[in-house]
């Protein structure tokens, strides 16, 4: 399922209506869908990089409002969509210990979630579900999902087909260290204060 899913997402990244499935992939991906848009927006991006940003600004803008679907899975829809679509994932067992410290740092988790290769949706669909405020949940959101489609889409405006294998293997690592660094700073600031 997954391939299929890939190779349409790749057939549809030199479509003429690519934008427009990359906003609907977007769009999906913050709330049910598996694959991240990045897969279109890569190849996009190298085909014309004079449209780097514009690509980037469609993935930021429907993953947003994909993200606010997830945040209303997770308030309204729980028990009937969200809790399977966490269990789909292999997060359903580890959700409950989850959601009790969520909201006191959910807006990091929801920056951190937008920016690294975390599934979003977990994220969106939790953020509903704990009952994060939807003000801090949106910032966030708009926050993370603007670093990660845009520092992507600077990185091959600017690099070419050179920086492509990077972000494929490296990106989200990079980010998941930067977050380790960050938190693990304020865990010593307050350590010495």
């Amino acid at each position: 399922m997954f391939r299929r899913l890939y190779d349409w997402m790749m057939k549809m990244a030199e479509h003429p209506k690519a934008v427009w499935a990359l906003s609907l992939v977007s769009f999906a991906e913050s709330s049910f869908f598996p694959l991240p848009p990045d897969i279109m927006l890569i190849p996009m991006v190298l085909a014309k990089r004079a449209k780097a940003f514009v690509y980037a600004s469609y993935a930021t803008i429907a993953s947003v409002l994909g993200g606010m679907l997830g945040y209303a899975i997770g308030y309204f829809l729980f028990d009937m969509i969200g809790q399977p679509v966490l269990n789909f994932y292999g997060y359903g067992e580890k959700f409950s210990s989850f959601a009790a410290q969520y909201n006191e740092w959910g807006a990091w988790i929801v920056l951190m979630a937008g920016i690294t290769p975390f599934p979003y949706k977990v994220i969106t669909i939790a953020s509903g579900v704990t009952g994060l405020a939807f003000p801090v949940f949106l910032i966030a959101s708009i926050i993370a999902r603007t670093i990660r489609f845009f520092a992507v889409s600077a990185m091959l405006y600017w690099f070419g087909p050179q920086i492509r294998s990077f972000i494929e293997r490296y990106f989200g690592l990079v980010t998941i260290i930067f977050f380790v660094l960050l938190f693990g700073g304020f865990g010593l600031i307050k350590m010495l204060a």
